[in-house]
């Protein structure tokens, strides 16, 4: 790999703090305070500017001021969600109010910080959205990878998982399929070592995670 796809690579990874405030100044300001800190940052005037762009594929955040043209902060935290795009919001306002404040933690917000605030206050609240956005990304690809692994098993091995994993014995489960006790131990080692369990208590972990219910051959 050169030197110039590894930096690339490196900078695609670094977490970004997205802003979105139509105050030409205050973007500036924030550009200016999270950079300081070494952190990326993109700022825009508008939510359909940020809608227009690829949302970055690292940790991320957005500060968004709740007073927008044409559409709230509120509002814009509502399409996002039923967008189902997770990006945890830290809400800064000069209009503030306890209501307001109120909806907005409710719909799952980090913080939000009425202005004049502390240039701390906003740093610590970004830094908390980052770390919740890279667990997520995290707790996501270890099921994308479960899946993917449930997804190479045989439809016979996938409904013996769905079986071993309720806590019937081999001998309780190949009554239930009609086969022998032997197939079934020779399923369950299979199945084992393509999820990659260490134990019975792992694989159970597993087939939680992705929603496998008895006798279910694909995961709920």
């Amino acid at each position: 790999m050169s030197d110039r796809s590894s930096r690339a690579g490196a900078a695609a990874e670094e977490p970004v703090v997205l802003v979105i405030d139509d105050d030409p100044s205050l973007r500036e300001a924030l550009s200016s305070l999270f950079r300081s800190v070494g952190l990326r940052v993109e700022v825009f005037a508008s939510a359909p500017e940020l809608l227009r762009k690829k949302l970055p594929e690292a940790a991320s955040c957005l500060v968004l001021d709740i007073r927008l043209p044409k559409r709230s902060g509120l509002e814009f935290q509502t399409e996002l969600a039923n967008a189902n795009i997770q990006i945890p919001i830290i809400f800064i306002t000069a209009h503030g109010d306890i209501p307001m404040s109120v909806k907005a933690m409710k719909a799952g917000a980090v913080d939000f910080l009425t202005k004049p605030f502390r240039d701390q206050d906003l740093l610590d609240a970004v830094a908390l959205a980052l770390e919740r956005d890279r667990k997520r990304r995290e707790e996501e690809r270890g099921v994308a990878e479960l899946r993917s692994l449930f997804e190479g098993l045989t439809p016979r091995e996938r409904e013996v998982m769905s079986l071993v994993t309720t806590g019937l014995m081999n001998k309780q489960i190949a009554g239930d399929l009609g086969v022998s006790e032997i197939t079934i131990k020779l399923h369950r080692g299979h199945v084992m070592r393509k999820m990659r369990a260490k134990s019975l208590a792992d694989l159970v972990r597993m087939a939680e995670v992705l929603g496998i219910r008895r006798g279910e051959r694909m995961p709920g």
